[in-house]
């Protein structure tokens, strides 16, 4: 008679790697906001153009720092192999579109191993993912920090759902696509944030004004969204929930059979032999 069946569990972060994660998210909103938490007249806003550098060489040092963190203290061999097997097929599934039109297919395989495998694991696949993809496809720049960051932060928001243990079917599959859809919007949004400063003021004006008042320069901002990015995002959203709603019942049996087998917390005993 066979025993209870198990059931997939995320894989679980200690307390360190938990205070890393908090603290690069911290960095990380102040390097994408900082145009809208600086004074006009502070030192930041006289460096415009080169904070998003700085930003970017710190975002690279601390999500690193992140990852190994988290890869020493929540993921075991089996983890890290199902790491690498998922984030070379998001890296393979990135220039399926090229970015065209926001056709990005990457985006829901995020959602659902960030739901299955939990928050930590997540962030962890969103950013090795990115970093695979940018070698895969020459997109190697200052702008990569803020992308595994950002696809971080999309993979672990689909961990953080509610109901992981209890939610299934229709009504975890329209949970998964409205986050989809929402997600792929805040990282279009985040990203558009990160390469905004870069642009001249003095060329448009949408651009980063580092000496206009708060208010302006998120009106600023949001026409800057609207007149570059509105069509990618909504095309990526509409693919993150079309993919979502037909692949995503096979996709989440095959992940959650996968991490019962491989049995994440479960550590390995040597019985002895009877008699």
């Amino acid at each position: 008679m066979s025993g209870p069946r198990r059931r997939a569990r995320a894989v679980r972060l200690g307390p360190r790697s938990l205070a890393a994660l908090v603290l690069v998210s911290a960095v990380g909103v102040a390097a994408f906001g900082w145009p809208f938490l600086t004074p006009p007249d502070s030192r930041l806003s006289a460096h415009a153009q080169d904070a998003p550098w700085l930003f970017a060489g710190l975002l690279a040092l601390l999500v690193a720092v992140v990852a190994a963190t988290i890869s020493e203290s929540g993921l075991g061999p089996k983890a890290v192999a199902m790491l690498g097997v998922l984030a070379a097929t998001g890296a393979a599934l990135r220039p399926v579109g090229a970015g065209t039109a926001g056709i990005e297919p990457m985006f829901f395989l995020m959602v659902l191993s960030g739901r299955v495998l939990g928050p930590g694991f997540g962030f962890v696949l969103g950013a090795v993912t990115m970093f695979a993809s940018a070698l895969l496809t020459g997109g190697v720049g200052p702008w990569l920090p803020f992308q595994m960051l950002a696809m971080g932060w999309f993979a672990m928001g689909a961990g953080l759902l509610p109901g992981p243990d209890r939610l299934r079917g229709r009504p975890e599959l329209l949970l998964l696509a409205v986050y989809g859809f929402l997600a792929a919007f805040a990282y279009g949004t985040a990203m558009n944030l990160a390469g905004w400063p870069f642009m001249n003021a003095l060329a448009s004006n949408v651009a980063f004004d580092p000496h206009a008042a708060l208010p302006a320069n998120l009106a600023r901002f949001l026409a800057y969204c609207l007149a570059t990015s509105l069509g990618w995002d909504l095309g990526r959203a509409a693919v993150t929930v079309v993919l979502t709603l037909v692949l995503g019942p096979p996709v989440l049996r095959a992940l959650r059979r996968a991490t019962r087998r491989a049995a994440f917390e479960t550590p390995v005993t040597f019985e002895a032999p009877p008699g």
